[in-house]
């Protein structure tokens, strides 16, 4: 099923090859958009204004002919096509052709959403925490973000691996595993349990001792090697970290609702030396203060010298630039990515875009065959305008703020629904909680910083989570108030859109497909938040103005309502958000 825009590029690319023959194909191409405002039309193309200049035509003259020659059956898919200013056509669908659209959008099975024609291997990298550190309020982006994004191209029926790149290699292991040995041997026996909380306050301790202790250190970074030539204590010792890390990253997963396959920094360790020995042999690499790099053209600092990719330090040890070479020459060989989506802060924008162009310069990426994306993200802000912190300074913890949010959500819960049972308020309250948090999250643009407030993401008017799930509710309310078997309804009954109202309800639904395509492209899940909000307005507005209980148009209404339901459930799911039934 093609989107509308889709339909109405095609026929009228027709059109202006049947009205100006000699163009080539890529002149013919018609120039279609949605018109910005409803009173002008649905849909407008632009191309008389380009094409006037290639035929030596007037725009209104070109916009004439372009419309001359649409065939009579297409024509028919219009209430009415007019041109306006210096030569825009617009298009205003006929209800009938509407109706039509919508009825087949029912029973789509991606409600009128096309994937791309190759099934793509999309490898999404998002969340990406340190090991004995807790998940922080810097975290929460990238993973409510790299979700979304991973729901997206599922929803698509792409091949999506998720991967969290985690920080579990390195010098920290070394400070930490001293450390235990020497203050929690137990611990690394096996004889007493730790958490994840315990973890970070070792780690800042260790951190301390190998910032001011000598000795420390030097017994930390023989640890590090240790660790790094296999050591079978020093393996043991890092595994237990790992998995106590691990289960408490898991906790926080669980309550997201986040499935994500975890594959660190150390999986890419076997590989680091083959990676700088085939760069070294393509003649990439140069050696700067001891330190091998690459040097890439478009790349200075602020004196306008290159800025070198370091691929490994004086000493001989690794960095994050290998690592990431490693992984992304793994992505493209080993799991054959058609699409490589990395989920950070913005912060990193130019080392990524850095280790993109040394991969390409050294063969293995192709843009024309692995799509890269570095997707960045802007800071989560408190109240005051400055990066989110507690009361007492400190990074929030993502578990307190998930904790706290679901905590708000009970309240407004209860007290708006003081005869439902426990199990439901925790539902709800989980639901609601996360929800808000998520959808807060996605409806800021992604490449800017947002305040983060739970008063203003749990409210029940505006763009926000509670609104859309109090719309849906709303919706699959009305089914019920008319004690109508849907089965039956949609087996006896058609969508047939008259009054403005659902006329304007039926358009925004039939774009569901164009939006979805323009979030893959650009990968701003904004770009569904603003569309499920305006459906909601549209929803409302419909509702009232079309009564739908005991009218002729009864059985069409409801037909329509089921529509928007499951259009709004999908592109909830599709953000991270479970629907509840009633609130």
């Amino acid at each position: 099923m093609e989107t509308l825009l889709t339909i109405f590029r095609k026929k009228v690319a027709d059109a202006i090859g049947r009205a100006f023959g000699s163009l080539s194909d890529e002149e013919a191409q018609a120039d279609m958009a949605p018109c910005l405002q409803e009173g002008f039309g649905h849909y407008q193309c632009n191309s008389a204004l380009r094409l006037s200049k290639i035929v030596k035509e007037n725009p209104r003259s070109v916009a004439q002919k372009i419309i001359d020659h649409m065939e009579a059956p297409d024509k028919q898919l219009c209430a009415k096509i007019d041109i306006a200013g210096p030569g825009f056509i617009n298009f205003t669908l006929s209800p009938e052709f509407l109706s039509h659209q919508l009825q087949a959008q029912l029973h789509h099975p991606l409600l009128g959403a096309v994937p791309p024609a190759l099934r793509q291997r999309i490898i999404v990298e998002f969340s990406s925490p340190n090991v004995a550190k807790e998940l922080h309020v810097g975290h929460i982006r990238s993973t409510i973000i790299g979700d979304c994004l991973a729901r997206l191209f599922e929803f698509y029926q792409q091949d999506v691996l998720r991967l969290n790149h985690i920080g579990d290699w390195g010098t920290q292991f070394g400070m930490l595993i001293v450390y235990m040995k020497e203050f929690h041997p137990n611990v690394l026996k096996g004889e007493e349990p730790a958490d994840l909380n315990s973890l970070m306050k070792w780690y800042r301790a260790s951190k301390q001792r190998f910032d001011h202790d000598l000795d420390f250190k030097k017994n930390a970074q023989l640890q590090v090697i240790k660790l790094q030539s296999g050591d079978k204590e020093a393996l043991q010792a890092w595994t237990l970290i790992c998995d106590v890390s691990r289960k408490g990253f898991q906790e926080i997963y669980d309550l997201m609702h986040v499935k994500i396959e975890e594959r660190g920094e150390s999986f890419y360790n076997p590989y680091l030396k083959d990676v700088v020995d085939e760069l070294n042999r393509k003649g990439l690499v140069e050696i700067s203060a001891g330190a091998k790099c690459i040097f890439l053209e478009g790349f200075k600092n602020r004196e306008g010298e290159n800025f070198p990719l370091m691929i490994q330090k004086s000493d001989g040890g690794y960095n994050y630039d290998t690592t990431d070479l490693a992984a992304i020459r793994h992505r493209i060989f080993v799991e054959k990515a058609d699409r490589i989506i990395i989920v950070t802060d913005v912060g990193q924008s130019l080392h990524f875009q850095m280790v993109f162009a040394a991969a390409e310069k050294a063969g293995w990426l192709d843009p024309s065959k692995t799509q890269v994306d570095h997707v960045g993200f802007g800071l989560v802000l408190g109240p005051d305008g400055k990066k989110f912190k507690t009361r007492s300074g400190e990074t929030e913890k993502l578990i307190d703020l998930l904790t706290e949010a679901v905590d708000k959500a009970r309240e407004i819960v209860t007290e708006r629904m003081p005869e439902a049972d426990k199990p439901e308020i925790e539902h709800l309250a989980h639901v609601l909680g996360i929800g808000a948090v998520k959808y807060s999250d996605l409806a800021s643009h992604r490449t800017k910083d947002y305040v983060f407030s739970y008063e203003r993401m749990l409210r029940f008017e505006g763009n926000t989570a509670v609104f859309l799930l109090y719309a849906y509710v709303r919706i699959n309310g009305i089914k019920r108030k008319t004690h109508a078997d849907m089965q039956e309804v949609m087996k006896n009954s058609r969508i047939d859109v008259k009054h403005p109202s659902e006329i304007a309800l039926g358009v925004h639904l039939r774009r569901f497909g164009e939006i979805l395509e323009i979030m893959a492209r650009d990968l701003l899940p904004n770009r569904l938040t603003d569309y499920l909000y305006e459906l909601a307005e549209k929803f409302n507005a419909f509702f009232r103005d079309c009564r739908v209980e005991g009218t002729p148009e009864e059985g069409s209404r409801l037909v329509l309502c089921e529509l928007t339901s499951r259009v709004l459930k999908q592109g909830l799911e599709i953000l991270g958000l479970e629907t509840v039934e009633r609130m």
